[in-house]
């Protein structure tokens, strides 16, 4: 008996991914492997199990990739302080390239000839998946079946699920679901309503926030303790990477904060409408910026903020694994070890507000800000700065 070929498919254990593993087993007459990562989101082992199982899968691989997450991808996009379009933290777009890592691997393991992914093909994962496959499996096949299936629409997937006797989920009011990514960083909700820009969106749709009119009526705290650049401690206590996120994505939920509702220009030139939940992350690039502006220099940050806005699209587009990214995440990290120190944050209703920057950096100094009179500063020399720069007008 011919021994199957196998394909490696990242796994959700939802609809779509459901749908294509059924669909990957009648089109190529493969073994299909399920692969997820448990990268924070909302996750449900014993279904993904069960639900892998019933449609005949024989390997199911699920890894915890929490902290490696957050300290080796989160973290280093939080010092390059990235924003897309001025308002996107990226939550979906650093994901992409640990997965398409750890699946690649798995891939070889098992001798995989092929991988899978279940990314629309109007949208920027597949993208993003599949640059990553390329860096670290170039021989290896890809599969997108939503550029390739004749199932054209949302209605033909549910179709097709009900026809094998595939389970299909229902959002909170019963109809069929919205488009959800959601990981440690963030989550983000596209489609139906949402789709239309002039629609509010509704307020069931929000996952890890509450709506900042109905937070505490009273301050929260938080204290982040900051070492070569990454956060290490929450309010005096040292927590794993994951761990610590999750702590901030709790105290900021619970406030209000971290909401954006924004339409993007996608990559392959269409534009879209999505609703972002990123709680702990905001407090994390608030806080960052915050002990930054207290122990690095002038040119440094300046530089880091030039670089930025690069550095977030080649993120958004998919190219963590790029040289181009390798050096601007050099640029970046070029005086991370001076980036010590805690930040105290108070959080109200949707809104941060910095309370104190605590560094023993000597950065900034308080003898030359001072109004009172000192020597450490020569002000005769103020003049002769601003004629040299009368000569550039």
């Amino acid at each position: 008996m011919k021994k199957k070929r196998k394909i490696v498919l990242a796994y959700s254990g939802g609809l779509d991914t459901s749908v294509i593993l059924r669909w990957l087993q009648e089109k190529y007459s493969a073994e299909v492997i399920t692969y997820t990562a448990d990268i924070g989101q909302k996750i449900d082992k014993k279904k993904i199990i069960n639900n892998a199982k019933k449609l005949g899968i024989k390997k199911i691989v699920i890894e915890d990739l929490k902290d490696i997450f957050v300290a080796k991808y989160v973290f280093p996009m939080v010092r390059g302080h990235a924003f897309y379009e001025g308002a996107y933290l990226l939550g979906t777009s650093i994901a992409r390239p640990l997965i398409a890592k750890r699946q690649i691997a798995i891939a070889k393991k098992f001798h995989a000839y092929a991988v899978s992914h279940g990314s629309t093909g109007k949208g920027n994962d597949q993208v993003r998946f599949e640059l990553g496959y390329h860096y670290f499996g170039p021989k290896v096949k890809i599969i997108a079946p939503w550029r390739i299936w004749k199932l054209n629409s949302r209605t033909d997937l549910i179709n097709y699920a009900k026809k094998n006797k595939i389970s299909i989920p229902r959002d909170k009011k019963g109809a069929k679901p919205f488009s959800v990514d959601d990981n440690l960083f963030h989550t983000s909700t596209e489609g139906k309503v949402l789709e239309n820009p002039k629609n509010a969106p509704p307020e069931f749709i929000y996952q890890r926030t509450v709506a900042p009119e109905k937070s505490p009526n009273k301050s929260s705290y938080v204290t982040i303790g900051f070492k070569k650049g990454d956060p290490v401690t929450f309010n005096g206590k040292k927590l794993s990477p994951g761990n610590l996120l999750q702590k901030l994505n709790i105290i900021a939920g619970k406030n209000g904060i971290g909401r954006v509702d924004l339409v993007e220009n996608r990559f392959i030139g269409i534009k879209s409408r999505g609703i972002y939940e990123t709680p702990g992350g905001t407090l994390l690039i608030t806080a960052h910026r915050a002990i930054e502006s207290v122990t690095l220099d002038k040119e440094t940050m300046h530089k880091k903020d030039e670089v930025m806005p690069q550095y977030a699209k080649l993120i958004y587009n998919g190219y963590w694994y790029s040289k181009a990214r390798f050096k601007l995440q050099k640029i970046i990290d070029k005086k991370r070890n001076k980036v010590n120190g805690s930040v105290k944050l108070k959080l109200y209703k949707g809104n941060i507000t910095i309370l104190s920057r605590q560094t023993k950096s000597n950065a900034y100094s308080m003898k030359k800000v001072s109004f009172e009179e000192n020597k450490t500063f020569n002000k005769s020399n103020v003049e002769r700065f601003i004629n040299f720069h009368k000569k550039k007008l």
